[in-house]
Formats: C-alpha cells, structure tokens, sequence
C-alpha cells in the first residue's frame, strides 16, 4: 500500500520493488496484453525486468459488444446506461479472468503479485470536450483478483486542460533517454503515438502524440477486403502499390496538419472513416487498397516527424502490432532517410509487451507516489497524478 500523503515530484531513490502486472488492450480491440514484471526504482532509476508476457483473444461476444458501444458513427452514439453499466463490469471480470490465468500460466499465484496496473477499454476519448471513457472498472477488478489495482489514468490529466494521452511518454522518457542519442520511439497500436527524446531529455524536454491511424484502419480494411482479422505480415500490403492521389488527399486533413499536443482513437478513424476511404479506393484491387491504408500510416508518421520534432534524430525504434507489418516498416524506411528504423526488439525490449509492461510501470510509480503527468505531451496545467489505486478487500487472491 502506498504511504500518504502523496508526492507530487518523486519519490525517493530506493523506492519499493515490487512485482506488477500490467495489462492492456488498444483501441484496435485485437487482444488482451498482460505483462509480469518485477520493477524498483523511479524515474529515470527504474528497473524493469519482464517475468513474462503473452497476448490473449477477446472473447468474441465482449469484442463485438466493445466495437458496437465504441463506434460513434452506429449504435455507440445511443447506447444506454444499462448496457455501459453492464459491460463495464463484465469487463473487469474478463479482465480478471485473462490476467489470473496469465499469472498461473507463468508458475505464480496472485499472492505473489503486489499490484496490478490495468488501462481498462477506452469506448470514448474526446480531448477538446475534455473528457474520456474507459470500462473495466478498477476498484471491481482489484477486488475480483484480491491484489491492489491502479487504472483510469487519463481522467487526471484531462481535469488539468490535458489531452489525457498518450501515456506511454513517461516510460519511454525513464528507461529510453540516451546521453548522446536523439531517439525516437513509435508505438503501432490502433492509433500509432510518437515519443521524441532528445539527448540527456528531461520531462519538460520530451514531446509525443498520436499521429494518427494504425491498427485500427488496416485490420477493418483487412476484414473487409480479405475475410481476416488482419493482414498477417503485411503480406497483401506489401505486394500493392498505394494510390498517390488518395494519399495526398488524406495527409491534408486537419488532424495531420493540426500541432501538437494532440491525441486521437476510433471517434475520427473509426467505422465511417473506413467507409470513405473504401469509397475513395473504390478503383483499385485489394492489394493496393491495402497498400494504400499502409502507406497512410507510415507517411503520417513520417510527415508528422517532419513537421512538430525539432533536432536530427538518430534511431526511431518501433513497437506494438504494427512493427510486424512489412508495408509499414519499409514505408517508415523509405521516409526517414539519415534515421535508423528498426524495431524495439533490437534493444532486447519486447516489442509485443511495450504497452502492458508500460501500466506496470505508471502503477508502480502511483504506488511510489510519483506524479507521472507530462505537461510537455499532454498540454496539461501541470503534472496529473495517473491512475486511481483502488485497494483489494479481504478475499485473497488465488
């Protein structure tokens, strides 16, 4: 349990070392991400080893439901507040289910867990009105698993004038920032989300924020066009060509042309930006539809670089599901001349684990009593203490 009251700067050097879940699921709705980490330290002392890491399906009728509740333009712009009530708590015990499975399968037991950081389901982020919506209510998790949880980590920020995310900034900033190296780090989720680190980076020095579609895109493309959940490899987007005309056209819109800080989810790339980018791709075969979608990704990423990271950046490493797509990989290649583009795996971080381990993280340091807000990402008044600790009652964990 932490002590009170809490720091708003740091904790001390010698902060507790504890062993903590994280677990994550993106806004491209393809899998559950638990990840058993032992971490000590704060700030840019922390220590993280992985214990284990592993990825599991949704159940198919919770993914649906998600998908209908999230999507604005369908059944999510008029659902009731039975059904969010409902699944919010049906969340937490799929949750529990999948991260108490995780723990067995590793040869532990939840008593052996300290803490649990859960970022729950975003169904709604809409930073410019200020508020978000992320099911799988914490306080019900930490007492179906008997272990303390910290969750609902956006809402902080965003009181203080933030855009609540990206999140991943923090972590990125204690355990990637180089004395001499400028680095970049890129994490292909649903949306893909940037982190800049010039050298020797304090947190007031990092800047980061979602550049705009990934996952999300490419695997509704992907169902539509090829009958799959999504396009293994890159296989199919690889072998295309994308269309010049309907690229240009897309990287002019606001959201790539608008500055930083800003962040973004389903509520613009959702279902109905799919729609139209099937209709302005209506001409081309599946291959170059896929083709194009992947290129919309990495020439985003590479126009936003560009355009909102001031300094030469040496290396841009890359994680989430996305690394694994060669379109986008090569496309990332192809537009970062003088930059090393490679994925994180290469500094022997998991590439697959990166978010998980990253709510891991962020509760060990809510548990230390750190403030892991960055004003300098978010837009922020000031450093938001992320995460709500929601303590377990009497029933133990098994």
């Amino acid at each position: 349990m932490p002590e009170f009251p809490f720091s708003q700067t740091k904790a001390s050097e010698d902060a507790t070392s504890r062993t903590v879940v994280g677990c994550m699921s993106g806004t491209s709705l393809d899998g559950i991400d638990v990840a058993i980490t032992r971490i000590s330290g704060t700030g840019r002392s922390l220590e993280v080893e992985v214990l284990h890491a592993e990825s599991r399906p949704w159940p198919d009728s919770m993914r649906s439901q998600l998908l209908r509740v999230a999507d604005p333009s369908g059944e999510g712009s008029h659902v009731s507040a039975g059904l969010m009530s409902a699944l919010d708590a049906s969340l937490a015990q799929v949750y529990a289910d999948v991260i108490r499975s995780v723990v067995h399968e590793s040869g532990r037991a939840m008593g052996d867990i300290d803490a649990v950081g859960n970022h729950g389901q975003t169904v709604f982020h809409d930073p410019q009105a200020g508020h978000t919506l992320q099911l799988g209510n914490p306080s019900r998790l930490a007492n179906l698993l008997g272990v303390t949880v910290v969750g609902d980590f956006r809402q902080a920020d965003m009181a203080l004038g933030g855009e609540g995310a990206p999140l991943v900034p923090y972590m990125d900033w204690a355990l990637f920032t180089d004395d001499i190296e400028h680095r970049l780090l890129l994490n292909l989720g649903g949306i893909a989300n940037i982190t800049s680190l010039p050298p020797d980076a304090g947190r007031e020095d990092v800047r980061a924020f979602d550049t705009g579609p990934a996952n999300m895109i490419l695997d509704q493309m992907a169902s539509r066009l090829l009958g799959v959940p999504f396009d293994k490899g890159g296989a199919v987007s690889a072998s295309g060509t994308p269309d010049e005309a309907v690229l240009e056209t897309l990287l002019k819109e606001d959201y790539f042309l608008r500055q930083p800080p800003k962040s973004t989810g389903r509520e613009l790339y959702g279902q109905a930006y799919v729609d139209r980018l099937m209709g302005m791709t209506g001409h081309l075969d599946a291959a170059d539809r896929m083709a194009t979608a992947a290129a919309l990704t990495s020439r985003s990423v590479v126009q936003a670089v560009h355009e909102f990271i001031s300094g030469s950046p040496d290396v841009l490493w890359v994680s989430g599901g996305g690394v694994h797509n060669k379109a986008v990989m090569d496309g990332l290649a192809a537009g970062s001349r003088g930059v090393e583009v490679a994925s994180l795996e290469t500094t022997g971080f998991d590439p697959d684990a990166k978010e998980a381990v990253c709510f891991a993280l962020l509760a060990h340091e809510a548990l230390n009593g750190v403030a892991t807000g960055m004003p300098s990402v978010t837009g922020a008044r000031g450093r938001a203490f992320s995460g709500k600790i929601c303590p377990a009652g009497t029933t133990p964990g098994t």
